[in-house]
C-alpha cells in the first residue's frame, strides 16, 4: 500500500530504497534470530543462514544499478516502487521457502501439526487475494473495474471454459504419471509425501472440504500468481514462486510436478485470461480430491477426450477465422 501511494511522486525513488531496505533488513534480522537459536525447532541455524543470505540478495537487487539491469530483463519499470518492492518480496519468498525445504524437515513438521480445516484453508488462501488486489493498487491507483482488468479476471468464452476443464484433466493425468515414477524411483520419499499429504488434507475429504480445496486455491492463488505477478515477473519466475509455496511436498517429484503445472497454468493465463487458468486449477484440485477409479474412470477418460477434441476444434476454428480476416490498411 505504501509503495502504491508513492507511485509518481518526485521522491518515489527514495521511498523505493527505504521500502526495499526495511523489508530486506527485517528479513535479515529474522534469519539472525533463527541462526542464533533464539527460536528453536523446527527452524535450524542453517535455515537462519539461508534467510540471511536471501535478505542480502534481495538488498543487492534493490540497489539502483542492479535493479535497473534486472528490470530490463524482466520488463519491469525500475522507477516504479511497486515493481521494485514486488521484485524484492519475490526474492525473499523464493529464498526463504527454498531454505525451509533444504534445511528443515518440512514433512515431519507438517505431520506433527493438525490437519487443515475449511477455516484453516480459508485463512491460508485469503492473504493471497488481499496481496493481489492491494498490490495492483485497488482504490489507490486503480478503480475496482481497472483492478479486475489488470488481474485478467474476465468472463471466459465458451471454448475457454472447455479449455480450462480439459487442461485440468490433463494436469491430473500428468500428476498421476509423475507420481508413478516417484514411487518407482524414490519410494521412501514418495511414501513420506503421501503420508504427509493424507494427514494435512485429511480433514478436507468431505464434500464441503473437497469443494473448498478446489475453489479457494484456484481463485486466490491464480489471482495473485497468474493475475498480478506473472505479467510483471514473467512465466518462469512466477512458476518457481508458485512451486516454492508448496513446501508440503519437500524435495520430491511432486514439487517438480507443481512447477510444470504452474507453467501450464501460466501459459493458459498468457494466451487467455486468469479466469480460465482458475478453472483449470479448480478442475485439477477437484478431480484429485474426489479420486476417480473403477467404472467412473472410463467415463472420466471419455469426457476428457471429448473436452480436448472440442477445445482443439474451437482453437483451430478461431485461428482459421483470424487468418482469413483481412487486415486494416
Amino acid at each position: 500500500m505504501t509503495a502504491n501511494a508513492v507511485v509518481g511522486k518526485p521522491w518515489a525513488s527514495h521511498a523505493t530504497g527505504i521500502l526495499a531496505g526495511l523489508t530486506s533488513g527485517g528479513t535479515f534480522l529474522l534469519g539472525a534470530i533463527y541462526f542464533t537459536r533464539v527460536i528453536g525447532a523446527p527452524a535450524t541455524p542453517a535455515y537462519g543462514a539461508g534467510v540471511m543470505v536471501t535478505a542480502v540478495v534481495a538488498a543487492v537487487l534493490a540497489y539502483d544499478p542492479v535493479r535497473r539491469h534486472v528490470a530490463a530483463i524482466l520488463h519491469l519499470d525500475p522507477e516504479n516502487p511497486v515493481h521494485a518492492l514486488a521484485l524484492v518480496l519475490a526474492v525473499i519468498v523464493l529464498g526463504t521457502q527454498i531454505s525451509q525445504v533444504v534445511f528443515v524437515d518440512v514433512l515431519a513438521v507438517d505431520q506433527a501439526g493438525p490437519p487443515l480445516s475449511v477455516i484453516d484453508l480459508f485463512a491460508q488462501e485469503l492473504p493471497f487475494l488481499i496481496i493481489a488486489v492491494l498490490g495492483v493498487g485497488m482504490f489507490m491507483r486503480r478503480t475496482a473495474t481497472e483492478v479486475v482488468v489488470r488481474l485478467g479476471v474476465t468472463r471466459p468464452a465458451w471454448w475457454q471454459v472447455t479449455l480450462g476443464l480439459a487442461a485440468g484433466g490433463v494436469f491430473v493425468a500428468f500428476s498421476v504419471g509423475i507420481a508413478s515414477l516417484s514411487h518407482a524411483w524414490t519410494p521412501d520419499v514418495a511414501h513420506r509425501v503421501d503420508v504427509t499429504t493424507e494427514h494435512v488434507f485429511g480433514g478436507l475429504t468431505n464434500p464441503v472440504g473437497i469443494v473448498a480445496l478446489a475453489v479457494l486455491p484456484a481463485i486466490c492463488e491464480e489471482i495473485l500468481f497468474r493475475g498480478a505477478l506473472q505479467p510483471r515477473l514473467g512465466l518462469v519466475i512466477t512458476a518457481l514462486l508458485f512451486a516454492s509455496i508448496h513446501t508440503q511436498y519437500s524435495i520430491s517429484f511432486d514439487t517438480l510436478t507443481i512447477f510444470i503445472l504452474a507453467l501450464g497454468l501460466g501459459l493458459i493465463r498468457k494466451y487467455t485470461n486468469t479466469t480460465t487458468s482458475a478453472i483449470a486449477h479448480a478442475t485439477n484440485n477437484l478431480i484429485a480430491g474426489i479420486g476417480i477409479t473403477g467404472q467412473v474412470l472410463g467415463f472420466a477418460i471419455a469426457a476428457e477426450v471429448v473436452l480436448v477434441a472440442v477445445t482443439a476444434y474451437a482453437l483451430w476454428s478461431f485461428r482459421s477465422r483470424v487468418a482469413i480476416t483481412p487486415s486494416n490498411p
